[in-house]
This record gives structure tokens, sequence and C-alpha cells, in this order.
């Protein structure tokens, strides 16, 4: 089977007039937002101007390849572009917010389709040290800095343009646009069809009973890879979609890896073993830690990763920033104690949740089988 780079061959020469847009379409926006735009893509509403355009600009700029999360970023963006579905759709309202003293990445976008709607997608985590330290943020404050900003994109973006819209993201981007939906005015939230989260982390308990939340959630297509990670982790309230990925573990989180059949992503019934275990043990560790006991975790673990030379997530485990941690460690009896502490939480959660899935297993095992999911087969995937 395919992926997104086949999607653009095989579905590449139809318009969105001629096909409408659908969840592998809402995958490739959310993926396209990981790219560094120029000018164009930030100028006014009424000065739009197309993806191809806004490619020919990008790759007549110093270092094209340091502009994007990836490679494969770039030659999607490549690729993309000389399509006619993606090629003449336009580009606007591009903003990137990198501020590392606020603890704060987030960057959107919006295009325009010629179907007469407008999709918005939010960037995921970056590479950058901060991206992944506002991410665990998530799991002890009510609302992050991009949370907070992908709130008032959609409004400007609603201002900007009167057309229904589609609204995305991959991984945090998937999370953003969640609560983009679920927290802008009731006027906004109607012209909304549907809203693509893309194995996109879920959100404290507080934001479950939220009246827009509850709301939005009819709407929420949420997509996992079988082995997903970051898609089950915070609550969920809608239903998830597991989708088959050629790559193992946490790197199924990679969009480039789920598997595509023309118009399609391709199901199975449900996630490994192994995802439920992370699933419940993760959830088991929360649970056993007060807010202020996660935040005193996320403080530490941050500050041990910067006594290293670490920007970005990469660098994370080269052998003179692990130099760097031992010996931190080794003189500060405190942080000692904290991470101790809380990893043999961690291991007593993973106790628990291997006990309860051997409970599970006495039962009889529901009988799989893997399904092609086409836009619309499902009552859950189609739009209202």
């Amino acid at each position: 089977m395919g992926n997104i780079f086949d999607y653009l061959t095989w579905r590449g020469d139809l318009t969105f007039t001629q096909d409408p847009p659908n969840a592998v379409d809402a995958l490739i926006f959310s993926t396209l937002t990981y790219v560094d735009y120029g000018e164009k893509a930030a100028r006014d509403p009424d000065t739009a101007v197309t993806l191809r355009e806004c490619t020919e600009e990008f790759f007549s700029l110093e270092d094209p390849e340091g502009r994007a999360r990836s490679k494969k970023d770039v030659e999607l963006l490549r690729r993309a572009a000389e399509t006619v579905r993606f090629g003449q759709c336009r580009l606007c309202l591009f903003q990137s917010r990198f501020l590392p003293e606020q603890e704060t990445q987030f960057a959107a976008m919006t295009f325009l389709p010629d179907d007469g709607t407008m999709f918005l997608a939010y960037r995921g985590t970056d590479n950058s040290l901060v991206g992944w330290k506002e991410d665990f943020n998530m799991t002890f404050q009510q609302t992050i800095p991009a949370q907070r900003l992908a709130q008032e994109y959609i409004r400007q973006a609603a201002l900007a343009y009167t057309a229904p819209m589609r609204v995305a993201g991959h991984s945090k981007g998937g999370n953003l646009a969640v609560f983009a939906a679920a927290r802008c005015s009731p006027t906004v939230r109607k012209r909304i069809l549907t809203v693509y989260n893309n194995d996109g982390p879920g959100f404290t308990k507080y934001m479950i009973g939220d009246p827009g939340y509850n709301a939005i959630v009819p709407r929420i297509r949420t997509y996992i890879p079988q082995s997903s990670v970051i898609g089950m982790l915070l609550e969920h309230e809608e239903p998830f979609l597991v989708i088959r990925s050629k790559s193992v573990g946490l790197m199924q989180h990679d969009p480039y890896s789920w598997e595509v059949e023309g118009p399609n992503f391709l199901q199975v019934a449900e996630v490994t073993e192994s995802s439920q275990f992370l699933d419940a043990t993760i959830k088991n560790w929360f649970a056993s830690m007060t807010n202020q006991e996660r935040n005193r975790l996320v403080e530490v673990l941050y500050s041990l990763l910067t006594t290293g030379e670490v920007e970005n997530a990469v660098d994370i485990f080269q052998p003179k920033n692990i130099r760097a941690y031992v010996k931190t460690l080794s003189s500060d009896a405190d942080m000692r104690h904290i991470l101790s502490t809380e990893f043999q939480g961690l291991l007593e959660a993973a106790k628990k949740a291997r006990a309860s899935m051997g409970e599970a297993k006495a039962l009889p095992p529901d009988k799989s089988e893997e399904l092609r999911v086409e836009s619309g087969e499902l009552g859950v995937m189609s739009e209202e």
C-alpha cells in the first residue's frame, strides 16, 4: 500500500471541486505546516497566492531544507505544489511564533481550495526542546500558550473569510485544532464542517465537560496509528479510527508511515497490545500524581536536559549531553530523589497496567479484521 506521496500521484490531477476534501487531504494540509514559508504566505487575505507560487519563493530562499522539520516535508511541499489539486490552492495567514522564554512554539496557516471552503491547519511539535516542553506542560496546565494562540487564530481567520471551514493538525497541531474549534464563538463554530485530529493528544479532564468541546465532538475525526503513543495521551471524548502504519512503535507517529490506498486510509480494528499497555501505564502514572507533582517532574526533567547542549530533541541522546546529565545528577541530590521517586511510580503504574491487561485477556477476544476506511463510509466519518 502507498502513503501520502502516492496519494498525490493517484489523486493530484483532481481538483477539490471534482473530488471534495477527505481525511488524507487533511493529513497533507497538516503536514505542510511543518515548513516555514516566505513572505508570500503571510500577505493580506485579499492577495493570497497559490501554494505553487509560495513554493517557488520557498526554494529561492537560502537553505530551504533548514526551514522545514525534515527533508520529507520539503519533498512533500515540492510534490504537492506540482499537482493540480494542491498547487492551485491559495495559501495565506501564515503565522509562526517561537518564544523560548514563554515556552511557546506555534504555527498555523489557511489554505483556500477551489471548492469555496477554507482549511485551517495547525503545526504540531517541531524538533525544538521548547516545543516538547510545551507539550509536557499539557499534563498539568489547563491551557498552554499555543492553545490560546490557536483560539485567536481561528477568530482572525473567520473574520478574514466567510467560507465554511475545516480545521486540522498533526500531533500537537491536532490538539490545537480541537481546542480552537471548541473555544471559538458559537457563530464561528457553526461554520466548521469537520475537525481532523491526526494522532494529537487529548486534554486534562477539565476540557471534557466544556460546552464548546461537547458541541464540536460529533464533528471531530481522530486518527491514530495502531501503535499510537502520542494520540492516546490524556483524555478524549470523541471516538478514534486506527490506521495501519508501515513503521513500528513511536515511529508510527510519522505521517509518512500511514498507509493510504486511493483517497482512503487503511484501518485496523484496534490499537496494538503494546499501545494499550503504554496508554494504561501513562494514565495510571498520571493518576498517581497531583498537578503539582507533574509540574515538578516536568521542570526537573527540562532542567536536566538543558544542562547539556540541547536545543533540538535529536540532540538529547548525544554522548556529550548524556555525560552532562550524569554529571548533573551526581551533584544534585534533590534532582536524583525527585526523579527516582516519580520513576518508581512509573514502574508501579506499569505493573498495574500489566495486571489489568492480564485480567482482560481472560475474556474471549474479539475477532478483528482489516478494514478499508473511506470518507463517508462510516457514520462517524460523514460531514454534517
